[in-house]
């Protein structure tokens, strides 16, 4: 059955999270990320967590959207058929031990692609003050699902930072690693379970030709690498985080993290990056980071 697009503005109810130390030490284990503010609790200005780790307080509250009734024209088996297909999160600032967080989901966009139905949700996340901490647009894509209704693409998606400069040129390229325990390690550290990235029966079931490591995680290793060589070791400067997801990345195997150009931009820098799979996919395509100044 076809999605339909009056699933626009659709909420569910607020998830809440205890973010402590523990699950922040947790995520950046899991990348293999051994930067000290990420880990060393003698700290005098404490830990922070690395940038990409909304995602885990994000999950339970993507889950809730694509079981809601919102997508009650779904069959069970065509939920199954969706996909993380881009991200684009804005990082008001870094997540840090003892922060209660809410985060907030609204259906902002849903439009017919040629490979499916897409549908971007926004996840807004505030501390207890009421602050926003951060502000993600989650793009799935149901493959093979028609839309029905006319196409609502999402309007609230802020541009991107106009930028000057020459034409993209290879600045670095770092090769990664992948074990085949990837996808065990990030699923317990992130907190984030889905069966085809950890279990050989659920993947198979999805046609799959193995256990593939999350996106998040992909995007989560290159956000290091450009922590590393483009921002100091310094995670507080990573101002947004933007991809879109595409090829897979079998377990064990390497990926292959190219940074393209570093350009001014009114604020800061923008970096933009791909990622390459051991095959020669681009596991991500259109990669930026946004830089504080």
């Amino acid at each position: 059955m076809p999605l339909n697009a009056t699933s626009v503005g659709a909420t569910v109810a607020p998830v809440i999270h205890d973010v402590d130390a523990r699950w922040i030490m947790a995520y950046s284990a899991g990348l293999g990320d051994t930067l000290l503010c990420y880990l060393d609790t003698l700290r005098p200005t404490g830990i922070v967590a690395h940038p990409l780790f909304p995602v885990c307080v994000e999950w339970p509250a993507v889950l809730a959207m694509r079981d809601t009734a919102a997508l009650a024209g779904l069959s069970v088996e065509e939920r199954l058929r969706g996909v993380h297909a881009t991200q684009d999160t804005i990082i008001h600032r870094l997540v840090r031990p003892g922060d209660r967080l809410t985060t907030r989901t609204t259906v902002v966009g849903v439009e017919q692609r040629k490979p499916g139905a897409y549908q971007v949700t926004r996840l807004d996340t505030l501390d207890a003050d009421g602050n926003l901490v951060c502000t993600t647009w989650n793009g799935s894509l149901y493959r093979d699902v028609q839309v029905t209704g006319q196409d609502r693409p999402p309007h609230d998606i802020p541009a991107m930072p106009e930028v000057s400069g020459g034409p993209p040129s290879v600045r670095t390229e770092v090769t990664v690693p992948i074990s085949a325990l990837a996808a065990h390690v990030y699923t317990e550290c992130a907190r984030i379970w889905n069966p085809v990235h950890t279990d050989t029966a659920v993947a198979a079931r999805a046609g799959l030709p193995g256990l593939i490591l999350h996106g998040t995680a992909t995007l989560a290793l290159a956000v290091s690498q450009i922590v590393e060589w483009e921002a100091d070791n310094t995670p507080e400067r990573v101002g947004r985080v933007a991809g879109r997801f595409n090829a897979m990345v079998l377990m064990p195997s390497e990926i292959t993290v190219r940074i393209l150009s570093r350009q001014r931009a009114a604020g800061g820098d923008v970096v933009s990056f791909d990622v390459i799979t051991a095959e020669g996919g681009f596991a991500v395509r259109d990669g930026v980071v946004v830089l504080r100044g």
